[in-house]
């Protein structure tokens, strides 16, 4: 069922087309692996509803962690929510899922290209929320920031 709206959450439509971001390039990685010298590194809330991974690594890393996705990983699979992949921790093959509302950061160093979610905790929905830094650099690469479209209250 459809929830009706009295007016339009613009800042929520802009989220879900830049989540959609990741999704795609997460999307192409999967099917062809990653063209050239591209590579991601993904950041995400591990205490966030959907998110799989080992106690071991839920205690190494109670609120967020990094992965890289470069050259040793198997089994990526994207879905519409979430996806997941193999990664080797310390030597141990771990599979991790991850849903995309979990995503805090994404960056693909050699593209110059970032975004930067970030998670409201004074919302009634908790819905994430792009930063809302101006355009700020990250690394070496460009966080893209909606602040000159916001509706200014």
């Amino acid at each position: 069922m459809v929830k009706f709206i009295t007016e339009f959450n613009y800042d929520e439509l802009i989220e879900k087309s830049l989540r959609n971001v990741v999704y795609y390039a997460l999307k192409i990685v999967e099917e062809q692996g990653l063209p050239g010298e591209n590579h991601f590194y993904i950041t995400f809330r591990t205490d966030f509803p959907g998110v799989i991974i080992s106690k071991n690594l839920k205690i190494q890393y109670p609120e967020t962690m990094t992965i890289v996705l470069q050259n040793q990983f198997d089994n990526l699979t994207v879905r519409h929510n979430s996806f997941s992949v193999d990664l080797s921790f310390g030597g141990i093959p771990q599979t991790i899922t991850i849903p995309y509302d979990a995503i805090t950061y994404f960056a693909d160093p050699y593209a110059k290209f970032g975004l930067s979610f970030e998670h409201l905790e004074d919302e009634e929905d908790e819905l994430p929320e792009i930063e809302t830094s101006a355009k700020r650099k990250a690394g070496n690469a460009e966080v893209i920031s909606i602040d000159n479209w916001r509706k200014k209250s």
